[in-house]
């Protein structure tokens, strides 16, 4: 097995009133979209949650094929969730989701997964800078290994996980857009009006 999809779905959104991963979006739950997304690339995937009665819930909405995992420690933090993942996952690489991004594309995952080889992390970076450490492709082993240290020194956010690689390949989201014009592989369900929007773009598509 040489590729796994971990998608982090552990948080509650107060902004959205329940469980993100779980909410309807045409006809199906959020997660389901970005699992359906990228299940032909992968040869696993794995839902990351917080608690016994998430992972019931998901197991339950997702089916046998899915592995539902919880946090290896209490702590509502991604990096916890790619912690959980990177330990469990047997593919070489492994590419890192949330739950609520319904338009990743399968191009840019595609090329994710290729660049990687031979890094140990392959990031988007906007021109601003900004990474998207939850939209990436690492090399599992050495990605639990630093988010692992990265925990043992208290530190809680993704960059810390970063941070501690090295190999690490950055590309530009201006080469992503030519793959995916409008980006829309980083669009995030955050609120309400994000959903609304989320539905207008399926029933146009």
């Amino acid at each position: 097995m040489n590729r796994t999809a971990i998608i982090l779905a552990g948080g509650f959104s107060s902004r959205l009133g329940q469980d993100k991963g779980l909410l309807q979006l045409a006809h199906k739950p959020l997660v389901r979209h970005v699992l359906d997304a990228v299940s032909a690339l992968v040869d696993e995937k794995m839902v990351i949650v917080s608690s016994p009665t998430q992972a019931e819930n998901y197991k339950k909405a997702l089916g046998p094929k899915v592995a539902v995992r919880i946090d290896v420690e209490d702590k509502r933090t991604p990096l916890v969730g790619a912690l959980t993942g990177f330990k469990g996952a047997c593919g070489k690489y492994t590419l890192l989701l949330s739950c609520d991004v319904p338009f990743v594309s399968r191009d840019v995952v595609s090329l994710l997964f290729e660049l990687c080889i031979n890094r140990n992390a392959v990031i988007p970076r906007w021109p601003n800078c900004y990474i998207e450490p939850l939209h990436a492709v690492y090399c599992t082993k050495p990605a639990y290994e630093a988010a692992r240290n990265a925990l043992g020194e208290g530190k809680l956010n993704m960059q810390a996980m970063v941070d501690r690689l090295r190999y690490v390949r950055y590309v530009s989201t201006l080469v992503l857009q030519q793959l995916d014009p409008e980006l829309r592989t980083f669009f995030n369900v955050n609120m309400p009006l994000d959903l609304k929007k989320a539905e207008r773009l399926f029933a146009i598509d």
